[in-house]
């Protein structure tokens, strides 16, 4: 049961009502996790405005949404995997992708580098070693594209953490935490 209050966009007023009208505008629809950030409008806001500045970014969709799955794994969070699952189709992800993302893996040796190096981030809480520094610029990883990697899990554990605390209700076709194998 979801814990944090979400605002009914119809319902909506001053900055919240702004800002969902955008999300509606923009994706057709207003996922659940808009819907509970709308509940303090600054939050909203900073993610939307960081999502959308690392959209103009170097790292390509298909790139940022295998991160998005490989931290989503990392913390356990079903909402952002079932979402992420769903966009990441919708940018051309394949199931195996997807399965694999979740993992860090890609049989492209450059993004599998990206994501197990997003994957370290996450589970070393960003003290990583200088042989995974070492290891990413060896796949041909940028200090810019590395920076993007950092910014990108570093809006995913946002999200992975906020649906943890708010519960949120999953409002995407639902993906478990655990692969089946």
């Amino acid at each position: 049961m979801q814990r944090l209050t979400s605002v009914n966009p119809a319902e909506a007023t001053g900055k919240a009502k702004q800002l969902l009208d955008g999300v509606q505008a923009k994706l057709g629809m207003t996922p659940n996790l808009m819907k509970t950030l709308a509940t303090a409008p600054a939050a909203l806001e900073a993610y939307l405005s960081f999502s959308g500045a690392l959209g103009t970014g170097t790292l390509d969709a298909k790139l940022r949404e295998q991160i998005a799955l490989t931290v989503a794994q990392a913390n356990a969070c079903e909402y952002c995997l079932s979402a992420h699952s769903t966009i990441g189709k919708m940018v051309g992800l394949k199931p195996e992708e997807i399965a694999a993302s979740r993992q860090a893996h890609s049989s492209d040796p450059k993004r599998e580098a990206g994501l197990k190096f997003a994957q370290t981030v996450v589970v070393a809480r960003g003290e990583v070693s200088d042989d995974a520094l070492t290891l990413v610029r060896g796949a041909g990883y940028s200090d810019g594209e590395i920076t993007e990697i950092v910014a990108n899990v570093a809006i995913n554990i946002f999200t992975n953490y906020f649906n943890h605390v708010a519960r949120t209700d999953v409002d995407f076709p639902r993906v478990a935490v655990t692969l089946a194998e």
